[in-house]
């Protein structure tokens, strides 16, 4: 499988990156537009949207789960006289975050302890006639979007021959802002540049997971309206129900290629590795599998492999792909397992919520592959709790103690798709890392 879209630029093999990608190579693993109309790949027929009370981010305008997508607000920037467009999605004081309809996240105070890169200082100016509507929102730093997206497998999928991210982290950029003068800390995203046309089939100027980018409507006198972006959703779980949430920035480069995310390797310096519900944490935990089962039928398959296998990760990501998005909607996702969530009934959890994940990447030995154990996993204390008592079955990559692997993803959620999760499964047992 490979992306040939675009020009091709200099290759990253898989065995020359940090994270993830080494993580998994010392792992014995199975074989294996026109103003007001939207800029979009393809005319959508069918539409499937999901009920408003389901949804955690309130400013989503719609989750269309026919199409994986959730449309946001899109705010308009600069990165000197470049054109830059953003999204909004937690914000680190609740007042602020109940006015701005995006999700309360504190730990975002602390993502700068000892990594002030980790939070970019950016300032905004107005108009001086301004009656309604947005400052502009000057940033340090900017994605590079114009890489090609490159997913070349191994001969046993995982490690993967070639991997290089579709969009690159420019100097000063961070997804995570301060503006000067506040203590604030907002997670403020990129996901295109430019005044457009956006290309949203091979994403040259758009993050690889826009599908659709629809410009405001005209505003009369006085008047203000928004330019909205449509964003592919995916699919996981967090105390045991289905939920919904995007990928936007990751540390290492493997995982931002199969997070579909912008590469930011300052992002891996947040306060703290291994560390979530600790003294001066800026992260959650995030609990991905390397060799859960494959199928596209299989209700347990799970992990990189059959997001590789099943997924269709090497293609581009379009509304006119209707392979991969049939794929996604069979569970083609890795179908990660998130950790403490805003609507956990627990305030210990539900405020401990970071939209950065610290990646609890696992691995099932060939013991558990054989007797079939290697089952689907849906709630994060179930998972503690096998690799504490159960180190012959479930441990890190390549038989590691269990535990943090060394990279984040930026991973805001929308939605939740049945019921509220609001507490985990089972109770810890004794000497699990909860």
């Amino acid at each position: 499988m490979r992306l040939t879209h675009r020009s091709r630029r200099t290759m990253l093999a898989v065995t020359a990156v940090a994270g993830v990608a080494a993580a998994v190579a010392a792992a014995p693993l199975l074989s294996a537009s026109a103003a007001g109309t939207p800029t979009t790949s393809a005319s959508v027929a069918k539409t499937s949207l999901l009920p408003s009370d389901k949804l955690i981010l309130k400013s989503a305008k719609q989750v269309d789960l026919h199409n994986a997508t959730v449309r946001l607000p899109l705010h308009r920037g600069q990165v000197g006289s470049t054109t830059v467009w953003y999204i909004l999605t937690e914000a680190s004081d609740p007042g602020l975050a109940a006015d701005l309809d995006v999700n309360y996240a504190a730990k975002l105070t602390n993502l700068g302890i000892s990594c002030p890169a980790c939070v970019q200082t950016v300032t905004q100016t107005s108009a001086p006639d301004l009656k309604f509507g947005e400052a502009t929102v000057h940033f340090v730093g900017a994605p590079d979007f114009s890489p090609t997206r490159v997913l070349v497998p191994g001969p046993t999928t995982l490690p993967a021959t070639t991997v290089q991210p579709g969009a690159v982290g420019g100097t000063g950029y961070s997804p995570f802002i301060r503006i000067a003068g506040s203590p604030i800390v907002y997670n403020a995203p990129i996901v295109a540049t430019g005044d457009g046309p956006f290309d949203v089939t091979t994403h040259t100027n758009t993050g690889d997971r826009v599908l659709a980018i629809h410009p405001a409507a005209p505003a009369g006198p006085g008047q203000f309206t928004q330019a909205t972006v449509d964003l592919l959703i995916v699919r996981g779980f967090d105390a045991g129900q289905p939920i919904l949430y995007i990928s936007t920035e990751a540390s290492d480069p493997l995982a931002a290629v199969l997070e579909r995310a912008t590469y930011v390797p300052v992002l891996g310096g947040a306060s703290f590795l291994g560390g979530d519900d600790a003294l001066g944490s800026g992260r959650e935990r995030i609990f991905p599998f390397i060799n859960g089962q494959t199928g596209s039928n299989n209700p347990n398959a799970q992990g990189l492999i059959h997001l590789i296998k099943d997924g269709h990760i090497a293609e581009e990501a379009t509304v006119g792909n209707a392979a991969l998005l049939a794929a996604l909607a069979r569970g083609g996702d890795a179908r990660n397992i998130q950790g403490d969530f805003p609507t956990i009934a627990d305030p210990r959890h539900s405020e401990s919520y970071s939209p950065l994940w610290d990646a609890q990447l696992g691995q099932w030995t060939d013991k558990a592959v054989r007797a079939g154990l290697n089952t689907l996993q849906t709630d994060e204390n179930q998972i503690l709790n096998l690799a504490a008592t159960r180190p012959d079955l479930l441990t890190g990559p390549g038989g590691a103690p269990y535990g943090s692997v060394g990279f984040v993803i930026n991973c805001p959620v929308i939605a939740f798709t049945a019921d509220r999760p609001t507490a985990d499964l089972v109770d810890l047992v004794p000497n699990a890392q909860g």
